[in-house]
């Protein structure tokens, strides 16, 4: 029997991927408290904007069964997520706290060696001022607000967004310094850190949002589904590719309890955490990124390689440039998987469908082309000649890769991704900045903010980051790290397998530059609404 989830508890943005229903603008607020009472008001007064996970009417869904409780589809979506610290600042006793997972307690500043941050330099030198409170208890981080908002015909964010910031601001104000609003955001505003999708335009000039990231890819297709995330009538289509593996190959939700605190997780476990049970149940986990995008370096090192590769692949260089980088990647530009489409002709043919299938609005072929992009494994790719080992997709989500008995002929003896479930994260955020087109230099703010929500930061989001993104060992790649993510010394390199099958070489990629750099983060609890309430009222009772 599917999970029923208390939708009304849950704050919307562990559920709902903003930018994917029509909140294309965004705005993060970072508030310290200097006294608990004064916290706890503010928190009270904010309380009643903050979006719930209850579903919003659409025109596209059927006829609700009467008696259906809807939340109206708000112009701006609020949420609010507590440090370690801002947990204690607000009076949340000890002995709840003490319940909380260490790597919370640490916050993710001190983990910066185990998550490889402190390069190509150290965190006091390129993260942003507003996360470096240097001993100072006044500039630390304690609550992080996230306003998501809809976008208006001409690209601009909604008034309600600025209207929403100047109110938080004045309850802010109100407090006359006993909570303060952080500054230190590199950006258009030093008081804030402003988010947009990157805009495409139409013949007539009209911005739409786009669901490309600043190196062209189309980011966030193979999220992770659970159970209880989507109505019943939603998930069977849903967890295509995007849930868990099961033996027999068919798909399946990820258990609850590996996004949200008080559920069973996939070991059929209920993780201890912080005391009273309505405190946590419901609540999650967030890392946040800021992560930098060198842009220019990036298309200057996939324009020298592609000189190279076409060299030696004997193709023409616009055709070696999409490649490049879609093995780098494991997608094409616009998404499609290698595993659905291994060559450049193959990537064009599909595109060819697609396109063919929109003019005819031949309605099944579109959805068999959409399910392609997410209903994939790598059983039948064991040498990596298709989609290569080291390639952030692999990398990201392993799905049936680690399986060991993946080559095995017998279909009864397969695993699934059984060791992969345990290392899945919801991916929430949105870019910010923008990066020119004939920029020569990164001195520009574009990047991404991403918002990692897990149950478990030390082996979901942590494992991912250091294990998976900053080694190769799991995938046969030695010391190499992700060709996307991955720190970049002088002698980076990525491989891309050679065809058992063909006759061409490997290709090294060589000398990679550094891709993307962090900027700033901190480890978050993003507590359920009753949660809320409590820390809100001061009445968390842990015994």
């Amino acid at each position: 029997m599917a999970t029923q989830l208390d939708l009304a508890d849950i704050q919307g943005n562990v559920l709902t991927a903003y930018g994917k229903l029509g909140f294309p603008k965004g705005r993060c607020l970072l508030l310290n408290v200097a006294d608990g009472r004064a916290g706890r008001n503010l928190l009270d007064m904010v309380r009643p904007y903050v979006t719930t996970a209850l579903r919003w009417p659409s025109s596209k869904d059927k006829a609700p069964p009467p008696g259906t409780v809807f939340q109206p589809r708000p112009q701006v979506a609020v949420n609010v997520a507590f440090t370690f610290w801002g947990l204690l600042a607000l009076g949340v006793p000890i002995r709840t706290l003490r319940g909380m997972p260490d790597e919370f307690i640490d916050g993710m500043p001190a983990r910066a060696d185990i998550l490889c941050d402190n390069f190509p330099k150290p965190i006091g030198e390129a993260w942003d001022p507003v996360w470096l409170w240097q001993d100072d208890p006044r500039r630390r981080v304690h609550v992080l607000v996230t306003l998501n908002a809809q976008m208006n015909p001409d690209g601009t964010p909604v008034a309600r967004l600025d209207e929403v910031t100047a109110e938080i601001e004045a309850l802010v104000r109100a407090t006359e310094g006993k909570v303060t609003l952080l500054s230190g955001h590199r950006g258009q505003d030093e008081r804030w850190q402003d988010l947009s999708a990157l805009m495409e335009h139409g013949p007539d000039g009209s911005p739409a949002p786009s669901p490309r990231e600043h190196f062209g890819f189309i980011d966030a297709i193979g999220d992770a589904v659970f159970d209880g995330q989507y109505a019943p009538d939603r998930m069977a289509g849903a967890v295509i590719g995007q849930g868990k593996l099961l033996p027999d190959q068919s798909w399946a939700p990820l258990a609850t309890g590996e996004f949200l605190l008080g559920h069973p997780d996939e070991s059929q476990e209920i993780p201890g955490a912080g005391m009273p049970l309505p405190f946590s149940r419901n609540g999650t986990f967030v890392a946040y990124r800021k992560l930098h995008q060198n842009v220019a370096a990036w298309r200057d090192a996939m324009d020298r390689m592609a000189v190279k590769f076409a060299a030696v692949m004997q193709v023409p260089q616009d055709e070696a440039c999409e490649t490049l980088k879609a093995k780098i990647a494991g997608r094409w530009s616009d998404g499609v998987p290698l595993i659905a489409a291994p060559t450049y002709p193959e990537w064009r043919a599909f595109q060819q469908r697609r396109a063919e299938a929109e003019k005819r609005e031949d309605k099944a072929t579109l959805a068999a082309l959409a399910r392609a992009m997410v209903e994939f494994t790598f059983r039948d790719d064991p040498h990596g000649a298709k989609c290569p080992f080291g390639s952030h997709l692999r990398r990201s989500n392993t799905r049936d890769m680690m399986d060991p008995l993946l080559a095995s002929n017998d279909p009864k003896q397969l695993n699934g991704s059984v060791l992969n479930n345990r290392r899945r994260i919801l991916r929430r955020g949105l870019p910010y900045g923008q990066a020119a087109p004939d920029a020569t230099t990164d001195g520009q703010e574009h990047g991404i903010v991403l918002l990692a929500t897990c149950a478990s930061l030390f082996r979901q989001f942590e494992f991912v980051q250091q294990q998976w993104m900053q080694y190769g060992l799991d995938f046969n790649a030695g010391n190499d790290t992700c060709p996307i993510i991955g720190n970049h010394g002088p002698e980076a390199k990525f491989v891309i397998a050679a065809d058992p099958a063909g006759d061409k070489p490997p290709f090294i990629c060589d000398r990679l530059p550094q891709f993307v750099e962090t900027r700033g983060g901190e480890y978050f609890f993003t507590p359920s609404m009753t949660a809320l309430r409590m820390i809100a009222a001061g009445i968390v009772d842990p015994t």
